[in-house]
């Protein structure tokens, strides 16, 4: 089942880096490509800007000349040098000054390359020269390629006009985009492929807590199914007891026992559904400010009977005042809980000291005990959940293994923390242990 969710989660991410990088790549693409077709356009009209003073002066002064011989056209044509991959040519359209001609006349073409690109256009330089402003346009060119064209006008010192276009064959900006995407492409399947890796490396890592929280409850439910398991099974065996031999003067003690694995199956119920409101976040917990020293005193007060009738004598040294924010009848369950772990673990003669001291962001109440302290391989797992040390370090049998889970929770929903160590503060577990409660200042 998590293999499959994986590989759906892989499957998924890689997806959508997919889609992100057709999104990106379309767009770098499309704005590449308008980028250089713009740049084509301003480098046509620079090119054709940087004749425009040969143009416009002499070139044109001897069109003007030769124009009172030679009505029907200019003198030349005269050769025009220039690279292969751009045409140009200089013309007057529609005459001079306004003045009718037979046609248009050519003051000057790059004669070996201004045919490829079918020039000259008449109707833009005839408007360019007309409006006085440059026209780019894009037409077919003679070879079945687009040609982009820029149209310059060119003004003469006698008020002759003349218009120089330049031309490039729209291939050059087709090639300049294959060659992005001769770079993207690779690019992208590189890092689809990487996204792969990673996706399969974080969906494992993100399925780890799902995998992890599976078998805690798991676990969890085969610990409850145990523990509610037993007491019933007893209350059965118990009834069917009473049931062959009502009369026997032996059942009161019976019923005794039906009661107690009651009251225990009753206690079980109350811790779990504790843990599921508390992994619910549903049970409620105050956030107000009290003073945790009145609290640990008054918690510690009702166990001073227990304690002299135990032979354990219970110690309370807090300061004056303990300022704190969190819920005070949950701290006092807490503190209640871990009291009566340590009157459970502490052997007649031993001594139970409730304390407490301001730390840096927090205040701190600690439980310390003189009993046998907690076995290294234990302490870690202290705090799990149905986790129960080995009974015969108690004097009166071990619980349901809730209680310090329970009240570790109820510490972390009010902000604090419950942890637990050995009270020379080693792992060894011969010197009583040691639980300290934190919870925040006010």
């Amino acid at each position: 089942m998590f293999e499959r969710i994986r590989r759906r989660l892989t499957l998924g991410y890689i997806g959508i880096f997919a889609l992100l990088l057709v999104i990106l790549g379309a767009v770098v693409t499309a704005s590449f490509a308008h980028q250089a077709a713009t740049q084509q356009d301003d480098l046509l009209e620079q090119r054709a800007q940087g004749d425009a003073d040969f143009v416009a002066g002499p070139l044109l002064h001897g069109y003007q000349e030769g124009r009172g011989e030679r009505r029907n056209g200019p003198p030349g044509p005269f050769q025009w040098a220039t690279d292969q991959n751009l045409g140009m040519v200089a013309l007057v359209p529609g005459g001079v000054n306004g003045e009718a001609d037979d046609g248009q006349g050519t003051l000057l073409d790059s004669t070996s390359s201004a045919s490829s690109f079918g020039l000259p256009f008449e109707e833009p330089a005839q408007k360019a020269a007309e409006e006085g402003v440059t026209i780019t346009r894009t037409f077919d060119g003679p070879q079945g390629e687009m040609v982009r064209v820029a149209s310059v006008p060119v003004a003469g010192r006698d008020g002759d006009v003349a218009v120089i276009q330049a031309a490039q064959s729209r291939r050059v900006v087709r090639e300049a985009v294959g060659n992005l995407l001769l770079i993207l492409v690779p690019v992208g399947l590189g890092g689809l492929l990487l996204a792969g890796i990673g996706g399969l490396y974080m969906s494992r890592r993100a399925m780890q807590p799902v995998r992890d929280s599976f078998q805690r409850q798991r676990t969890f439910i085969t610990d409850a199914s145990h523990e509610l398991k037993t007491p019933l099974a007893l209350a059965k065996i118990n009834a069917e007891v009473m049931k062959r031999h009502p009369a026997d003067p032996g059942n009161e003690e019976i019923i005794e026992d039906q009661l107690s694995e009651l009251d225990r199956m009753d206690t079980l119920l109350s811790d779990l559904l504790t843990l599921a409101r508390l992994d619910a976040g549903k049970l409620d917990v105050e956030d107000k400010p009290f003073d945790l020293s009145s609290v640990a005193a008054e918690t510690a007060g009702r166990f001073l009977k227990r304690a002299a009738s135990e032979g354990v004598r219970l110690e309370v040294k807090v300061p004056d005042e303990l300022p704190v924010r969190g819920d005070p009848e949950r701290t006092s369950q807490i503190l209640a809980a871990l009291l009566d772990n340590a009157m459970r673990y502490t052997p007649e003669g031993g001594t139970i000291t409730v304390s407490g001291r301001p730390l840096h962001d927090r205040e701190e109440v600690s439980v310390e005990d003189t009993g046998p302290g907690i076995h290294p391989e234990h302490l870690p797992r202290i705090f799990d959940r149905f986790y129960r040390a080995e009974e015969a370090r108690t004097r009166a049998g071990g619980g349901s293994g809730l209680g310090l889970s329970i009240n570790r929770d109820l510490a972390r929903a009010q902000g604090g923390e419950l942890t637990a160590e050995n009270a020379d503060g080693s792992t060894g577990s011969t010197s009583g242990a040691v639980f300290r409660l934190e919870l925040p200042k006010q």
